[in-house]
């Protein structure tokens, strides 16, 4: 039987293959160059108007702890999530990735090899790291995938695998205490996970 981290790395490399429907969206940035900065542009009417994204600032009202496990509780979130956070912006960033070659593919058999060509690269540059996870770790990514991707693994399993499939995984995770249905509430019971990636994704802890 396999343990859930190994489980969770087979979720993890269904969702990274996972090929979207929309278009991805890239973001435009300054460019150093020479000593300058060269921004985009965006031309409305004739005229030429620099098109800069401003950072955005964050601010959160210091967190109280009514005692020290809270606050110990709270450290190991943060733990957590600084671990697994990467691996839920592979996933993101890998659909992104693949998804302008894959459109150029004209046949199932050209999709399939690619397929398995990029599960063949994820599983040599992930799977010794992600079978380590903890439990708790592996709970946080199936919410962190949610979050990152906009669909449960459960979804991602269906639409790649099938019915019977997702309700199988689903199944072995529920043994484990785990469940791939999951979503991330940010408003709710994952407020304060919510608050602690932002935190994380500005620098701030």
């Amino acid at each position: 039987m396999r343990t859930l981290q190994s489980i969770l790395f087979l979720i993890f490399i269904l969702v990274a293959i996972a090929i979207p429907k929309s278009q991805a969206i890239a973001q435009s940035r300054p460019i150093e160059k020479d000593g300058y900065t060269f921004v985009p542009i965006t031309v409305l009417d004739g005229d030429t108007i620099p098109n800069v994204l401003i950072p955005q600032v964050v601010v959160f009202p210091q967190r109280k702890f009514a005692s020290k496990r809270d606050y110990r509780q709270y450290q190991r979130l943060v733990r957590n999530m600084k671990v697994v956070y990467p691996y839920a912006q592979v996933a993101k960033y890998k659909i992104s990735e693949m998804e302008v070659h894959y459109r150029t593919l004209k046949t199932d058999a050209e999709r399939k090899a690619y397929v398995k060509q990029v599960e063949k690269e994820l599983r040599e540059e992930f799977e010794d790291q992600l079978v380590k996870l903890t439990i708790s770790q592996g709970r946080l990514l199936i919410k962190l995938i949610d979050r990152e991707v906009g669909k449960t693994t459960y979804s991602v399993i269906r639409e790649l695998r099938g019915g019977v499939s997702a309700v199988f995984w689903q199944t072995i995770a529920r043994i484990f205490g785990s469940n791939l249905k999951t979503e991330f509430d940010s408003v709710g019971e994952d407020k304060i996970l919510n608050e602690i990636i932002i935190l994380y994704e500005h620098g701030l802890i």
